[in-house]
């Protein structure tokens, strides 16, 4: 067991200064004051932290992305210290343009090992091409029975997509769909959207020309150019989700989207942030001459999370929501993920006054305290 005393406790929403108690990875008490436990439990002293739900990034490469400037600028595999260090406890894993030499296989492998680790970790089945790979031949059988899988990503308006039709997107997203209501899970189909000037007209036609509801179709990397960002604040009006990438080159901050979505009355609930971590991030010429090429880090997230508060004024309760509880109710992971509160998951962050970084607990066991690391992955020296 484990009694967090004193702590300032945004559940994202502030309640005050609480004590909590984590027994058998779960959150099992909050009260003003816990007194009176057994000799065995240990006691952290949370006195002038700031404990918060641990960050789900929704958008991790891994087992590593990239590529596209052929085999050398493969990305590495992500190491738990990462993770740690970048205030996640929960991530879902996925594929990118690389579907040939990253397999659906070794990304449930990687999933399994960061679970074995001590973190959270989901994935999603396919990549951007069309049929995509999976585990069982079917994206919807993985779905079904493969537990750690929530979805199916695809590519869309991008020049290393797979250019599906409106009828194709309709037929594999109704069949995702499906295998989620039967599995109790999101059946989200996630959209890599790219530069190319269709943006989500594709994904307009298939809702028009059927009774799939909008909830399915999740674009990320929306905040990648200024059509795409407008077609985006569409979106959100319309009652879609939209997810906002950090650390886009010249591009507006996923904080500074959420400004503008606020400015503009949308529903901000259905606003998400990720960190593309792992993947590889990519100049091309006019004509498709990659330019340039490098890898997102997962630390991302945590520095977006701070440019909200300190640059832009956001409460941070506020700015904790699109990491954290906005996320859990999108992947049908809430209240069991992206909160404080009795009966969930122990994942938590004890941060300073200065939104510095002080602990991580994921699933009940401290990964850091004091800002020095507990836990490494099993390779990690």
């Amino acid at each position: 067991m484990l009694l967090i005393k004193n702590a300032e406790v945004y559940a994202p929403a502030s309640i005050g200064k609480k004590d909590i108690l984590i027994c058998n990875e779960k959150i099992e008490l909050i009260e003003d004051k816990i007194e009176g436990l057994p000799g065995n439990c240990r006691v952290m002293d949370g006195e002038g932290l700031l404990l918060a739900p641990g960050m789900i990034d929704q958008h991790i490469h891994v087992t590593g992305g990239g590529g596209e400037g052929s085999f050398h600028t493969r990305t590495p595999e992500l190491a738990l210290s990462e993770m740690i260090k970048g205030g996640i406890t929960t991530a879902v894993g996925l594929l990118g343009t690389d579907g040939i030499t990253r397999s659906v296989e070794n990304l449930y492998a990687k999933t399994a090992a960061l679970n074995e680790e001590g973190v959270t970790a989901y994935m999603l089945t396919g990549a951007y091409g069309y049929p995509g790979p999976s585990i069982t031949g079917e994206p919807d059988r993985d779905i079904m029975f493969v537990k750690e899988v929530l979805g199916m990503k695809l590519a869309l308006s991008d020049h290393r997509a797979p250019n599906v039709t409106p009828g194709q997107l309709m037929q594999i997203s109704g069949r995702v769909r499906v295998a989620g209501m039967l599995s109790g899970k999101p059946g989200v189909v996630v959209l890599h959207m790219g530069d190319a000037p269709e943006g989500l007209e594709p994904v307009y036609e298939a809702l028009e020309n059927s009774a799939l509801p909008i909830r399915i179709f999740r674009p990320t990397h929306v905040n990648r150019n200024k059509a795409l960002l407008e077609a985006g604040y569409g979106f959100l009006e319309k009652g879609g989700y939209v997810d906002y990438t950090c650390g886009m080159k010249g591009q507006p901050s996923p904080g500074q989207c959420i400004a503008e979505a606020a400015r503009r009355g949308l529903p901000l609930a259905h606003i998400t942030i990720s960190s593309d971590g792992h993947g590889s991030w990519s100049n091309y010429d006019e004509d498709g001459t990659l330019l340039d090429i490098g890898v997102s880090g997962v630390d991302s997230l945590y520095r977006e999370l701070q440019l909200m508060v300190k640059d832009l004024g956001m409460d941070l309760e506020d700015a904790l929501g699109y990491v954290t509880s906005h996320v859990a109710e999108a992947l049908d992971l809430y209240p069991e993920k992206g909160c404080i509160k009795e009966g969930a998951d122990a994942d938590m962050l004890l941060f300073t006054e200065q939104l510095d970084l002080h602990t991580v607990i994921a699933r009940g066991a401290v990964m850091m305290e004091g800002g020095v690391l507990k836990r490494k992955g099993t390779y990690e020296s």
